[in-house]
């Protein structure tokens, strides 16, 4: 979330982060969560993916963690006819796939995002609109292994890695800040 700056949505009080220099540098200051969190809304959605879409992104991407899984699922129009198949007998109530104007995007759950500690003590968290063509593992170190003592029959081995994530393009993604779990 440090990275992006350009194409995002926050609630009052909160702003994007800050780099060292103007237009280029590192990140110098996290993002400030807004006073009051509130309920993700599609029209943010849309607003985001239209930026990143406008900015030269495609978006394919939704990152969001469970309420607002929940939440595209069950409270936004795009899921307003819901199927059932009565030879599976089974319902189908989620929403795997977001279709916008600018493309079809997949909707994943993610259950170790961050949460940002808003104003008031309560919790916010970030949806993420993601272009994974701009976006990468970096390996500083490759994956390596090396054999370590051996106890009866049991052979132990050390591995390890050095990496980080690499950020092509900011502009190809985007995210609302401030959300909440809530439901309705």
């Amino acid at each position: 979330p440090a990275f992006l700056r350009t194409n995002t949505v926050f609630e009052a009080g909160g702003a994007d982060p800050t780099l060292s220099g103007t237009t280029e540098g590192f990140p110098n200051a996290a993002a400030t969560a807004g006073t009051t969190p509130v309920v993700f809304a599609e029209a943010d959605l849309n607003q985001v993916i239209e930026e990143v879409w406008t900015e030269g992104g495609e978006p394919s991407i939704i990152m969001c963690n469970a309420g607002n899984k929940r939440r595209i699922s069950t409270a936004f129009t795009g899921n307003s006819t819901r199927y059932k198949d009565a030879i599976d007998k089974k319902l189908v109530s989620s929403i795997d796939f977001y279709d916008s104007d600018f493309g079809e995007l997949t909707v994943v759950p993610n259950r170790w995002m961050r949460t940002n500690n808003a104003g008031a003590g309560d919790d916010s968290y970030n949806v993420f609109i993601l272009d994974p063509n701009y976006a990468a593992i970096a390996f500083l170190d490759e994956v390596q292994q090396k054999p370590l003592a051996e106890t009866g029959h049991s052979i132990s081995r050390l591995i390890w890695a050095e990496y980080g994530l690499q950020v092509d393009n900011e502009k190809a993604h985007g995210v609302i800040r401030d959300t909440t779990n809530a439901l309705t």
